[in-house]
């Protein structure tokens, strides 16, 4: 499957991946668990209970800007796993707006 991931951060501050392939759902949430307890992610939710948009917003939104720009490999593994956990081919994760649209 060929997948379309795009992060915006703001008007022209987006980064694109483009891939064909995937990874593993199980392997993806392991990845977001270890992002989001490393990188200190705080959400409030009104059930308690963290979703995966939830996870994959707040990543994108605590890793920031500058590590989408700076650590590609990390980058490309975000974008991978994101694919992986939403399972489609086209992805916009609006970290400005915090949405994620299809």
């Amino acid at each position: 499957m060929q997948h379309h991931v795009i992060v915006s951060f703001g008007k022209e501050k987006e980064f694109e991946f483009k891939f064909t392939g995937g990874a593993a759902s199980d392997e993806a949430r392991k990845w977001f668990d270890h992002e989001f307890t490393a990188l200190e992610c705080d959400v409030a939710t009104p059930t308690g209970k963290i979703l995966a948009v939830d996870r994959i917003l707040s990543v994108a939104k605590y890793a920031g800007e500058n590590r989408f720009r700076e650590q590609g490999a990390w980058a490309d593994q975000f974008a991978k796993y994101t694919a992986a956990l939403l399972g489609r081919e086209l992805i916009r994760v609006d970290v400005e707006h915090y949405s994620i649209g299809y």
